[in-house]
């Protein structure tokens, strides 16, 4: 026997009350069943006088049963009342029959009106001069440095031991031994860059430093130090000739230069069109969320957040930090998690109440689409399909460019000029 309670506009909860006779009834069958072929001691299998099986294996037993008997009653219990349980629901033992279980159900999503929606689709002209760029950008990433005899000036790359101490006592993180950096790139406090400006390998002086206020170190934030600093070796930066070798650096096997810029062209190309997508896409579906309003349950909110904070605990170990040395607070991830659970759920209503499920040939458009940015792309579709969690990622992927596809038909859209500069230096 069951009975649901609305606690909240999602939270509900379900009373559970077992039947004793049936409970005791299926412990008795258990054990009777379980002393067929127990083991013990000093008996032949099958042999084991019942009252030992049970007060050896009896609460064992009983707790399953128990535990069957409540998962059956509450499954039972939310399929009469027409519930979509969100997340785990939470156990609690009254007494030795009666049980409650508080949950969070599914929120019922009607997606509002798109038509005041306004959305910008950038429009970028790729010129010649933008491919200009591009390539002297490729240049700059091949740069090589070669050892100077000559004063260090803005764009060498120095390699120092520096040792700073603050009223006369060193400090953490004040000592470096042939620590490179680029002069003039800004990475390093001015007056450090000021005092390595013009001395030579072999050089070293003294000279002082006041920390700001606001420094990301607090234990010297505002501090004045003193720093010996020795210059070991100047690099002077040679950027790649416009030639031949660049463009077989840059996957052209013949080295023709023209055949470099028409692929640097393409790629630029493609790149943008990316991009534009990417902000076209995220108009849309912040329209979404704008244009239907959610009680989110709290529970998928939490499983969501603690999945975001997992994924940035890997990429930073992949960064060489080790686990723990940068805490991660769930609350920090609240937000992201709360937009991801809720365009979760207006995604899964569009693709049943519209029939927006992408098609097999939609999805293997993406995958092709992707298998593009690496060497051998008809090995990369196959691995896509050899792994089904790929391929789940990239059916999630084509269904949420159908229900782009589908805001785009109901909003606003309009073209908006902007440079490529512009495109290519924001977030995409």
């Amino acid at each position: 026997m069951a009975n649901v309670e609305t606690l909240g506009a999602l939270e509900r909860r379900v009373s559970v009350k077992l039947p004793a006779e049936d409970i005791e009834r299926q412990v008795d069958e258990r054990l009777k069943k379980l002393a067929r072929n127990v083991r013990m001691p000093g008996f032949r299998p099958g042999k084991v006088p019942l009252k030992l099986v049970q007060q050896t294996y009896g609460p064992q037993v009983r707790s399953e049963v128990m535990g069957d008997a409540v998962q059956k009653a509450f499954s039972d219990a939310v399929r009469e009342a027409n519930l979509k349980v969100a997340g785990y629901p939470r156990i609690e033992k009254k007494n030795d029959f009666e049980f409650s279980a508080t949950f969070e159900v599914y929120p019922e999503v009607s997606v509002g009106n798109l038509s005041a929606a306004a959305i910008e689709r950038p429009r970028v002209e790729i010129d010649d001069a933008a491919i200009d760029r591009t390539i002297e950008i490729l240049r700059k990433q091949r740069t090589k440095f070669v050892p100077v005899e000559r004063a260090a000036r803005d764009g060498d790359r120095l390699t120092v031991d520096f040792q700073g101490a603050i009223d006369g006592q060193p400090f953490q993180g004040g000592k470096a031994e042939n620590f490179a950096f680029s002069l003039g790139e800004g990475r390093m406090l001015p007056e450090f860059e000021a005092a390595a400006r013009g001395m030579a390998a072999g050089e070293a002086k003294s000279f002082e430093l006041r920390f700001p206020a606001d420094y990301h170190g607090k234990d010297v934030a505002g501090k004045q130090a003193v720093f010996e600093l020795a210059l070991k070796k100047v690099e002077e930066a040679q950027l790649p000739a416009l030639d031949a070798e660049l463009a077989r650096s840059l996957g052209v096997a013949d080295g023709d230069l023209d055949k470099m810029r028409a692929e640097v062209r393409a790629n630029v190309e493609r790149e943008a069109g990316k991009r534009i997508e990417a902000r076209v896409k995220a108009q849309a579906l912040q329209a979404l969320l704008d244009a239907t309003p959610l009680e989110l349950p709290k529970s998928l909110v939490q499983m969501e957040a603690q999945q975001l904070v997992e994924r940035a605990g890997a990429d930073l170990q992949a960064r060489g930090v080790k686990p723990g040395e940068v805490p991660l607070d769930p609350a920090a991830f609240e937000d992201a998690a709360k937009r991801r659970v809720g365009l979760g759920l207006i995604i899964a209503e569009l693709a049943r109440a519209e029939n927006l499920q992408p098609k097999p040939a939609e999805v293997r458009a993406f995958v092709e689409q992707e298998a593009q940015t690496y060497e051998s792309p008809a090995e990369v579709v196959k691995w896509f399909y050899m792994q089904p969690q790929r391929l789940s990622e990239m059916e999630g992927v084509a269904l949420e460019a159908n229900v782009v596809k589908w805001v785009l038909g109901r909003a606003k859209v309009a073209e908006k000029p902007i440079s490529f500069d512009e495109l290519m230096g924001g977030a995409a």
